[in-house]
């Protein structure tokens, strides 16, 4: 029974660094840019720009303060929230352990960023003529797709019952 325990839990350890790795060569990669050019503001296609900003808030730039007891207030409350994300995986026995995975796997991403640049690199910008969307990064795209797949798990299982 331990061993199937271990194996799940590096299992999941493993998730969470693949997503957490994918996001930093990301980031790491838009930064180099900033540094040796001076500036990111890539013409990708006609909806995709990198451009990079600098995000103090959380998720797609919502909160963000200028104050830093704002902002540490937020950074505890992510901190909290990723606890919390850990208990329902450690107590998840069916395929939702996944979709906790890939928001803890973003979450701390972002949460690095908070701790060690003090700010979130953010870079991608879709946009449609002149309407654009708030400007985000992997992580935002990971945290965002496992809360909307458990949100489509809870409408199904509500549904069943």
């Amino acid at each position: 029974m331990n061993s199937i325990r271990f194996k799940k839990l590096i299992l999941n350890l493993l998730i969470i660094f693949l997503l957490f790795f994918v996001d930093r060569i990301s980031k790491i990669y838009i930064l180099n840019i900033a540094e040796n050019i001076g500036n990111v503001d890539i013409y990708v296609t006609n909806f995709l720009n990198l451009i990079l900003v600098w995000n103090t808030g959380v998720g797609f730039g919502i909160l963000s303060f200028e104050e830093k007891i704002a902002y540490n207030l937020i950074t505890a409350i992510i901190i909290i929230v990723n606890l919390i994300i850990i208990i329902l995986i450690m107590k998840s026995e069916d395929f939702k352990i996944y979709f906790y995975l890939i928001i803890l796997g973003g979450s701390i991403g972002n949460l690095f960023d908070r701790i060690y640049y003090s700010a979130v690199p953010d870079f991608i910008d879709i946009h449609f003529n002149n309407y654009h969307w708030f400007i985000f990064n992997l992580a935002d795209i990971f945290i965002t797709v496992g809360i909307i797949c458990l949100i489509f798990v809870e409408i199904i299982y509500k549904k069943k019952n």
